[in-house]
């Protein structure tokens, strides 16, 4: 039987970008795709992202996060998720800082500057191109050379590519709404030149201060909010001296605030994080799970 049969979760959502939170701390099991995909199908509990607490696996850590996309693969960061997941811990331990690892390293988060907006340390974005990681060198990431549609008129050309833990892509726009995302989101998603595909945005600079955004999530799809995204759009903004550090970032969802610090170069993402539901997994969901 699965080990997520009758196990109990807490849905919840950063900005709308719809998150599933499972704690196994005290269990030695790990989820397998097929799970993660189950609990996304219509009867179980669709998400965008799974976050999966596991026991801690360096000191000083509260937990080893894995965190999974609803086609099943998985993701090395999901900033709306750990917003979402430090609230639970937050809640449940009465603190208000913690640390937590995950395949993109060790993060911070703490509660603040409010009480209903927590902060992660997302970490330092990377530029180059075997980090991000791309199929060719380019020198220059600011922008590289990709462009969909008539080669003489492009629809979508030359975005910027930042690492955030993982590939994004942002393509700069006057309207974010005149393009069908829905239908060049996963073209570009698995282009050759992005070897572990991409998260795909559109992104419109308002000002130095505020930028809108809309993202085509690797192995999410269209989704109302992105956070790594969200950090990886207004580092690169900032690399082309479009706008400052610290942008006020508007997604579907709703609003963060992303600061990429100039002392050390960590971004940090400032958000809410709502709680939905608690409940507990269908066994039925998992009967042709192997």
């Amino acid at each position: 039987m699965s080990t997520l049969a009758n196990h109990s979760f807490a849905k919840m959502n950063g900005i709308g970008n719809e998150i599933v939170v499972v704690d196994l701390r005290d269990s030695a099991a790990t989820i397998t795709p097929d799970e993660a995909r189950a609990v996304a199908s219509p009867a179980g509990v669709p998400y965008d992202q799974l976050m999966v607490l596991h026991a801690p696996r360096v000191q000083g850590t509260s937990a080893f996060i894995r965190i999974y996309n609803n086609d099943g693969s998985e993701a090395a960061a999901c900033g709306n998720g750990m917003r979402c997941v430090a609230r639970q811990v937050f809640e449940e331990t009465g603190k208000n800082a913690l640390t937590f690892e995950t395949r993109a390293g060790l993060l911070n988060c703490w509660q603040g500057p409010s009480p209903d907006l927590y902060t992660v340390d997302m970490g330092v974005p990377k530029f180059g191109w075997q980090d991000i990681p791309l199929a060719e060198e380019f020198r220059d990431t600011r922008y590289i050379e990709l462009q969909i549609g008539p080669i003489d008129a492009p629809i979508l050309h030359s975005p910027s590519v930042v690492s955030m833990g993982n590939p994004h892509a942002i393509f700069w726009v006057e309207d974010i709404h005149a393009y069908d995302l829905e239908r060049f989101g996963p073209l570009l998603e698995n282009h050759p030149i992005f070897p572990d595909r991409a998260n795909i945005t559109l992104a419109h600079i308002v000002d130095r201060d505020h930028i809108v955004m809309r993202t085509w999530e690797r192995g999410a799809g269209l989704t109302k909010a992105c956070g790594s995204a969200a950090c990886a759009t207004a580092v690169a903004a900032a690399r082309l001296k479009r706008t400052g550090r610290t942008v006020h970032m508007t997604l579907p969802g709703g609003d963060l605030t992303i600061e990429w610090r100039a002392q050390d170069d960590h971004v940090l993402m400032t958000g809410p994080a709502a709680f939905e539901f608690e409940g507990r997994f269908d066994p039925a969901l998992f009967a042709n799970v192997a």
